[in-house]
C-alpha cells in the first residue's frame, strides 16, 4: 500500500510539474502583456492630451473671427474641461470608468466637429494661416488617436487571452490572479456620439 501511495504521489507530482512546465511561458508573457496594456493606454491618453492642448489656441483663433458663436465655443471649452478631468488607470480599470472616459472624449469630438462646421461660414477664418495649421495638427492628432487606440485594443485582447485561455490561464490562476480587462469598444461606448457628430475632414484644402 505504501509503495502504491508513493507511486501515485510521484505521478501526481510529475503531472503537476508537466502542467507548470507547459504553462511556464505565462510566467513572463502575462506580466509582459500587462505592461503592454499600460504602455498603450498611456499612448492613447497622451494623444488625447495633445488634442486638448490644441483647443485653447483653436478657440482663441475662431473667437477672433466669430466671437458671437458663443454657444459653440462654450460647448468646446466645457467638453474639453470634462474630458481633461477624467483619467483612466490601467492598474484599476473598470468598464464603468472606461465608458465614462470614452463618453467624455466622444463629446469633445462632437463639439469640435460642430466648431469646424461653424468655421465653414467664415471665409476669413478659413484663410487664416494659424487656423489652417491648427486644423492640420488636429487632423494628425485624430489619426494618431485612432492608431494608438487600435494598438491598445490589440494589447487588451492579447492580455485577456493569456489570462483566460489554457495553458497560460493556469499560470495566471496559480500566480497572478488577474481578471480580464474591459475592452475598448468604440462602437458600443461612443456610437451615439459619433453618429451625432457632423462629419468633418480636418484640414481639407480646396
Amino acid at each position: 500500500m505504501k509503495l502504491e501511495a508513493g507511486r501515485f504521489k510521484k505521478q501526481l507530482l510529475v503531472l503537476i510539474g508537466a502542467g507548470l512546465l507547459a504553462s511556464s511561458c505565462g510566467l513572463q508573457s502575462i506580466p509582459q502583456a500587462k505592461n503592454e496594456v499600460a504602455a498603450t493606454i498611456a499612448e492613447v491618453t497622451n494623444q488625447y492630451k495633445r488634442r486638448a492642448d490644441l483647443i485653447p489656441n483653436l478657440v482663441a483663433t475662431v473667437q477672433g473671427y466669430a466671437g458671437h458663436e458663443k454657444d459653440t465655443l462654450t460647448a468646446v471649452i466645457e467638453a474639453r474641461a470634462k474630458a481633461s478631468s477624467i483619467t483612466i488607470d490601467p492598474a484599476n480599470m473598470s468598464a464603468e470608468k472606461l465608458a465614462d472616459f470614452q463618453k467624455a472624449q466622444g463629446n469633445l469630438s462632437q463639439a469640435l466637429g460642430r466648431l469646424m462646421v461653424v468655421s465653414e461660414n467664415y471665409p476669413q477664418l478659413k484663410a487664416d494661416r494659424n487656423f489652417s495649421e491648427l486644423q492640420a495638427q488636429l487632423e494628425g492628432t485624430e489619426n494618431r488617436i485612432t492608431v494608438s487606440r487600435n494598438r491598445h485594443i490589440e494589447a487588451i485582447k492579447s492580455f485577456n487571452n493569456l489570462v483566460t485561455v489554457p495553458m497560460t490561464s493556469w499560470t495566471n490562476s496559480l500566480f497572478y490572479h488577474h481578471q480580464p480587462l474591459p475592452q475598448w469598444n468604440v462602437d458600443a461606448a461612443e456610437e451615439k456620439v459619433i453618429q451625432a457628430a457632423p462629419k468633418v475632414d480636418f484640414g481639407t484644402k480646396k
